[in-house]
């Protein structure tokens, strides 16, 4: 199997877990093994749901060599390494890689508004920069910019870009995708909402917040789809659709640790800006984790 072709199913997103201020490893070394005997297929530690923009850059190498070694080689890890600086995402790169990560994602760069130019010389000097796979991030919600399919069709041509998380919420930037890139260039929904569809349309899985909460039913949809039995994906997803919506009623990770404190996972503690959810979205979670049969009502 080529390492192109292990990228792919259910890709958790995965949350930092705290206590006390400091980052919990001994939590973290427990969550990534849940997450792998529940099926999961992939790891991203230090995404947006990893609180990267709060951890200092000690701590977010610390969690992708932990992520690294708890895994130990049974799933693939992508590591997070986005900034809009780019010799901060440069420097986060290349770390991730010493570290041994299997790839790399690579948000873009947010608050400075390139241009598309601006945008294809970022992913470039990335790209020159190592020699594992970058998963471009698209996710024009929280970045501003979009990257469009024709800087996206010319970053795909460089050795090291093998990839999208597409989190626009438009379905049909798969096809037009798929249309520009050919099949095997590899993308992930980025939104639990639309994963379903999107893998009708060509994608090869999600990298998924939900995942964190309800590992196997969200590996268990990706399984179905992967094998084209969308009925039997379709009946997963009617069980979590309430939790999808639950979990992002505020932030994404603060739904995701309500949901995993529920689980005696890990705690709802986040960092600053963040706060804990409110109760309103809380007890919404909680009924939505019944619905989905993760706890007794």
């Amino acid at each position: 199997m080529s390492k192109m072709a292990i990228f792919h199913g259910s890709v958790t997103a995965l949350v930092t877990p705290f206590e006390g201020g400091m980052v919990d490893f001994e939590w973290l070394r427990a969550l990534v093994d849940w997450q792998i005997e529940s099926g999961t297929h992939g790891l991203v530690p230090v995404g947006t749901t990893g609180e990267s923009p709060t951890l200092s850059h000690e701590e977010h190498g610390a969690v992708i060599t932990a992520t690294i070694k708890a895994a130990r080689g049974r799933i693939p890890v992508i590591a997070g390494a986005g900034s809009n600086n780019t010799r901060e995402a440069v420097a986060l790169a290349g770390h991730a890689e010493r570290a041994g990560a299997d790839g790399l994602l690579v948000v873009t760069p947010y608050y400075n508004k390139p241009n598309q130019e601006g945008l294809y010389l970022h992913f470039k000097a990335i790209n020159d920069s190592v020699s594992i796979p970058i998963i471009i991030y698209n996710i024009p919600p929280r970045s501003v910019i979009d990257m469009s399919v024709d800087t996206m069709k010319r970053l795909s041509e460089l050795k090291n870009i093998v990839g999208v998380k597409d989190a626009t919420g438009n379905v049909g930037r798969i096809s037009l995708q798929r249309d520009a890139m050919g099949p095997d260039f590899i993308q992930f929904s980025g939104d639990d909402i639309t994963a379903l569809a999107c893998m009708a349309a060509g994608a090869c899985g999600c990298i998924s917040v939900v995942a964190n909460i309800a590992p196997r039913l969200c590996a268990d949809l990706q399984n179905a789809a992967l094998a084209g039995d969308f009925k039997t994906a379709l009946a997963i997803q009617d069980k979590l659709v309430p939790l999808q919506v639950a979990t992002f009623l505020e932030a994404g990770v603060t739904g995701a640790k309500y949901g995993l404190s529920l689980l005696g996972k890990v705690g709802e503690e986040v960092r600053l800006p963040l706060v804990p959810s409110t109760q309103a979205t809380k007890d919404r979670i909680r009924a939505a984790m019944v619905f989905a049969g993760l706890l007794e009502a």
